[in-house]
């Protein structure tokens, strides 16, 4: 690729491609917001003897029934409907990076969201109906979002300038770290005075709104939009290298044999292992060690993804500068944040086992152990674009599929040993979360690579 100059830039924060990172930064914050929110109203759907043993299960204060339906659910049967979101979103990832290739990104990510968004209007219906209903319904919504999750990133391979791929990339996809935030902040105190059932009305209803803005303001090609400037469009259409594999087939072999694409993996898997953790049960940890109940608990967990949503998006701009002003290469930037996102939450992880810990120190670790994640957006996250453009939208399902298995791993191990000695276990939690980044960390610093690898090259097509 090559870079443009300054002088060669059009003006970037009133341009059209920044409104629509802005526009794909809500959609995701909306979708992530309706995927988490369950996690808090789960505590106003049970009644309270069935409360042990969700992850948000703290003392609150009584709930008008009449606004906040409950349910006879056993915690078996909510941990099922809490993860069935997950069943769904690993079946569409490598086929929706193939097909992210082939068909319109404007149908394909507008038709997963309005879906997405329309199952969570339908959530207070299927929880009255039974709790097959809602599963069922929650499988749905992961096959959607799942499909919004990787064909959204071919969008950046037609829009984002090279000198502007760490931003655009990072600004968009730190939506999925707002919408935590947001829920997190949000679904008790909706909760208290609306119901609990308003929280996935007014999540599904701004998703459909969102959708809708998608498929009037997104244009594929920057060349076909009616709206961008003359200026704009020939910025783009000079600089960008156009990248696509729409005709062409994906060189698995060659992608199996890619140790920078492994090298993006094994650090996917670690980034989603310690984040789910800390999303997942961050509320029972707090619960364990500070006792406070679940608005105090909603409030404190957000503050986290806040703070990762802040970094996440200054490592984007602070990635395009540094590669703008040459003060680093590329393949060092994606090292350095990197090195940040996985190195820092393991220290600060760490440093909560320190028995002495005041209240005050445990908040302050915990918050910036899962903030500092957000690094990695301009590191890991957007590197799959350097080493193969061509081939973003697959590779991003490859490296997403393996992350969520990380993911459910570490809940599901985390769960396990919890149970076994809920006092103690921490230490051997925060110590596995700790090996796994720095043993992904040592991997990634040997193998990643910055450069377009030869089977991404438009000269070479591996068939199967």
């Amino acid at each position: 690729m090559d870079h443009q100059s300054p002088s060669q830039k059009v003006p970037s924060l009133c341009s059209l491609r920044y409104g629509l990172c802005l526009l794909l930064h809500l959609c995701n914050a909306t979708m992530f917001s309706q995927r988490w929110c369950l996690s808090l109203t789960m505590v106003a759907m049970v009644n309270s003897s069935a409360l042990q043993g969700t992850p948000n299960a703290s003392a609150s204060e009584p709930l008008d029934s009449t606004k906040n339906p409950v349910y006879n659910w056993s915690p078996q049967t909510q941990g099922v409907i809490l993860s069935a979101i997950m069943y769904g979103i690993p079946i569409t990832l490598i086929p929706m990076g193939y097909i992210s290739g082939v068909y319109p990104i404007k149908t394909v990510t507008g038709l997963g969201l309005l879906l997405s968004s329309l199952c969570s209007l339908l959530i207070p219906l299927a929880a009255e109906a039974g709790e097959a209903l809602i599963i069922a319904c929650r499988v749905v919504q992961g096959l959607s979002q799942g499909t919004v999750m990787v064909a959204q990133y071919t969008v950046w391979t037609k829009w984002a300038p090279p000198l502007e791929q760490s931003r655009l990339t990072s600004v968009s996809q730190s939506g999925i770290i707002l919408g935590p935030c947001v829920s997190l902040f949000v679904t008790g105190f909706i909760s208290q005075s609306l119901g609990w059932p308003v929280v996935f009305y007014i999540f599904g209803a701004g998703g459909c709104a969102l959708s809708l803005l998608w498929f009037v303001l997104f244009y594929d090609d920057p060349a076909e939009h009616p709206w961008i400037s003359l200026s704009e469009k020939e910025f783009i259409t000079s600089s960008v290298m156009q990248a696509s594999s729409s005709g062409k087939s994906v060189p698995i072999a060659a992608i199996l044999k890619s140790l920078p694409v492994w090298a993006i993996s094994v650090t996917c898997f670690a980034f989603s292992w310690t984040n789910t953790i800390m999303l997942m049960y961050m509320p029972t940890f707090l619960k364990a060690k500070l006792l406070i109940n679940v608005r105090e608990n909603g409030m404190l967990s957000a503050l986290p993804h806040l703070l990762s949503w802040v970094l996440g998006n200054l490592a984007g701009w602070l990635a395009d500068f540094l590669l703008a002003r040459q003060i680093l290469s590329l393949i060092a930037i994606r090292k350095f944040f990197t090195t940040l996102g996985l190195l820092l939450p393991t220290l600060f992880t760490v440093s909560l086992l320190h028995p002495g810990a005041s209240p005050l120190g445990i908040i302050t670790c915990l918050t910036l152990a899962s903030a500092t994640a957000g690094f990695c957006m301009a590191g890991m996250m957007v590197n799959p674009l350097d080493i193969a453009p061509r081939y973003f939208g697959f590779l991003k399902g490859v490296t997403i599929l393996i992350g969520i298995t990380g993911g459910l791993i570490s809940s599901t191990l985390t769960g396990i040993i919890l149970n076994q000695d809920p006092e103690s276990s921490w230490v051997e939690i925060f110590l596995l979360m700790a090996a796994i980044n720095v043993t992904s960390l040592i991997f990634y610093l040997a193998f990643s690579k910055a450069a377009v690898q030869d089977w991404a090259k438009d000269q070479q097509h591996v068939r199967l």
